[in-house]
């Protein structure tokens, strides 16, 4: 284990507090793992979901405003 020191506003620490006091984690190190986890797992899905989206292609910066002007025009004359 690595010992890793952080400041958090204090309204963020009574919550952590909080969630420790109801049982539901076993202290704040532990609430801080799940988190990390948990958003770890996201990014994994996240990762696993573009590459299964197919093959990629190049941007068109160009033809990217194009096509975002003529949005932005098209909501403007509504």
């Amino acid at each position: 284990m690595v010992t890793l020191n952080i400041s958090i506003p204090e309204e963020l620490m009574a919550f952590i507090e909080a969630l420790v006091n109801t049982g539901e984690y076993q202290s704040t190190s532990d609430y801080l793992c799940n988190l990390i986890r948990h958003d770890r797992e996201g990014i994994e899905l996240l990762l696993i979901d573009g590459l299964d989206s197919g093959k990629c292609r190049l941007l068109d910066m160009s033809s990217l405003r194009k096509k975002a002007e003529e949005l932005l025009k098209k909501e403007q004359d509504l």
